[in-house]
């Protein structure tokens, strides 16, 4: 784990924010190439009218691809994220995702790894004397990645399927253990590596959209799926980068 990040320090917060803000591009794309399907379903599902749901559609499109551009691009990333945080929750709600449990979790994750996004853009909090640290350094810093380990943990408990194989009873128990312990911080960096591998195997074992022909719905699903999984492996991967932050079992054992 110490060899990967050693070796992949400068490119491994760009892996993350590409991955993160995958989910987001691709559903950008998505309201431009199914303009007149995204107005006719909001329309049809809300009674909103062709204006409003036009409006509904622009904004997604503008608001995601320029949020995306604008993480990549590390400018105003707090803005960026922001707009990304506004989409999640309008699309929360103008899909009903609120009373869907499993994309409410997976919502939530993305969430998580946005605030991780907005904690790696925040600048090491400063002493007054070289070498000496301030107390509490940048508590805010530490409270977001605190909150974004356990929001991303919330993308595990959607794997979690009560079935009577080996495979899948390893998978639960294995994905379980590494859950928590990324959500206290303890080996936090090697649990979250870990979680990257046994998530990206899952995400192309059970999102393999490219094999469902494009006249089929399936198709949009498991393309929805897959990519917001991504982006929870991004921000999986931005933990991997920075670290638990200071509200973390790491970081007190340094104390200890």
């Amino acid at each position: 784990m110490d060899k990967v990040i050693r070796r992949g320090k400068n490119i491994l917060p760009t892996v993350a924010r590409l991955c993160l803000i995958a989910t987001f591009f691709e559903d950008g794309l998505r309201m431009y190439f199914q303009w007149n399907e995204q107005r006719e379903y909001m329309d049809m599902s809300w009674g909103c009218g062709k204006f409003l749901a036009t409006v509904f559609v622009l904004v997604n499109l503008i608001g995601q691809l320029g949020g995306c551009v604008m993480v990549i691009a590390r400018f105003k990333v707090d803005i960026a994220v922001g707009i990304l945080f506004f989409i999640v929750v309008l699309q929360t709600i103008a899909y009903s995702i609120l009373w869907d449990i499993q994309f409410l979790l997976r919502n939530l994750a993305l969430i998580g790894a946005l605030l991780l996004v907005l904690a790696e853009s925040r600048v090491e909090g400063r002493s007054l004397f070289a070498g000496v640290p301030t107390l509490g350094d940048n508590k805010p810093k530490n409270v977001m990645q605190l909150a974004g380990r356990i929001l991303l943990a919330f993308m595990f408990i959607t794997l979690i399927r009560f079935e009577l194989s080996f495979l899948q009873i390893l998978q639960d128990i294995v994905g379980s253990i590494l859950m928590v312990l990324v959500t206290i911080g303890y080996k936090t960096k090697l649990s979250a590596l870990i979680l990257v591998a046994l998530l990206t195997i899952l995400n192309l074992y059970h999102n393999a959209w490219w094999t469902i022909p494009s006249y089929k719905p399936l198709r949009d699903f498991l393309k929805y799926d897959f990519f917001q999984t991504l982006s929870v492996i991004g921000g999986l991967l931005m933990i991997v980068s920075l670290g638990p932050g200071g509200v973390s079992m790491d970081e007190h054992k340094k104390k200890w």
